[in-house]
């Protein structure tokens, strides 16, 4: 449906889990907000919104003019993204970096002011225990990963673009969403665990920030509205989570329980793990996706490892301060429309 003198709001693989999310809590906000949704696939769940989908690949530049000039958008949340952790350099390069540079430049010729971005807590993830740290933090010398590489570029990129006047910007930094709609982070621990395959990586006791759906969606809405010449969020960068970290293995465990698995209470260290994860990725580097050519994923890398066995949690004080981001969902209820969904 068409509204007169409406918001043309523009999501990005609005398809997706957060972008889905983002564009419900925006219909359920105003009515004035017309949406539209460009994704690779058609969404059934879209057009019962009355979003109106826009099939086609965003690292087209030509593709991105011809729509940018016929539907004269007014803001664009950019979600989609390649977030597979595997997979060759140039497929990464294409669809995160390449399609978010398009997405600046046709920004800017058709005179389009705000562009909210879904960035990833993994562009600053070295080899380190990462401890409440804020937006201060550095990238680190070496991504063990192309899907962090390529974010902290595609980040650099949205910074840059910000002039405070023509196109403003601002970047999150959501890490690990959760929640009833997830088709990635928890079916691929429940599959797992299903096969007896997941195994405790290190002491089980290290800290990670996980944001829930709602909670990633309703800081993305809080940006938008903040995103304006004066604004402090002007070219900045954000860390978005849940109120507080968990244990990361509690917290996994307490997913199995709720899909009536069984705990996971093996281990491995994580030196067993970062060394598996390395010859795996050789293995699979250079005879699976090389020499036979076969797009197959590695059972570890070294960044997985990682990930799994340290602590990874960050300080959200100036999301707050400068925007007033702050949890809308609690762990407890998160859980419990968890538990609601699976039964």
């Amino acid at each position: 449906m068409i509204i007169n003198n409406s918001t043309k709001i523009l999501v990005t693989g609005g398809g997706g889990f957060l972008g889905s999310a983002i564009i419900s809590m925006l219909l359920k906000e105003s009515s004035e907000y017309e949406i539209f949704s460009i994704s690779r696939n058609y969404y059934n769940h879209l057009e019962s919104l009355n979003v109106r989908q826009i099939g086609g690949d965003i690292s087209n530049l030509n593709f991105l003019r011809e729509i940018f000039k016929k539907y004269s958008f007014d803001v664009v949340f950019h979600t989609a993204a390649y977030a597979s952790m595997w997979g060759p350099w140039k497929k990464f390069e294409k669809n995160n970096i390449v399609a978010t540079k398009n997405i600046i430049q046709v920004m800017k010729e058709f005179n389009i002011k705000k562009l909210i971005y879904t960035s990833s807590p993994s562009v600053v993830f070295g080899s380190s225990d990462l401890k409440n740290v804020d937006e201060e933090t550095p990238y680190p010398h070496k991504h063990y990963s192309y899907y962090a590489k390529s974010k902290a570029e595609a980040e650099r990129l949205v910074m840059a673009a910000n002039d405070g006047i023509n196109l403003l910007t601002v970047s999150l930094r959501p890490h690990l969403i959760w929640g009833p709609a997830d088709q990635h982070l928890i079916p691929r621990v429940l599959k797992l665990a299903r096969k007896r395959k997941l195994k405790i990586v290190g002491t089980g006791k290290n800290l990670v920030d996980i944001t829930y759906i709602e909670n990633a969606a309703h800081a993305h809405l809080l940006a938008y509205k903040s995103l304006n010449p004066s604004s402090p969020i002007l070219g900045c960068t954000y860390f978005i989570a849940d109120e507080k970290p968990v244990v990361l293995w509690d917290f996994i465990n307490k997913i199995l329980a709720i899909n009536n698995i069984s705990q996971v209470k093996s281990k491995v260290s994580f030196k067993f793990a970062y060394i598996a994860g390395w010859i795996a990725e050789n293995i699979h580097k250079y005879l699976f996706n090389t020499v036979l050519r076969i797009d197959s994923e590695p059972p570890m890398t070294r960044f997985t490892a990682m990930q799994l066995a340290k602590s990874h949690y960050f300080n959200h004080e100036r999301a707050h301060t400068d925007f007033g981001y702050a949890p809308i969902v609690s762990l407890e209820d998160g859980l419990k429309q968890m538990n609601i969904n699976m039964n």
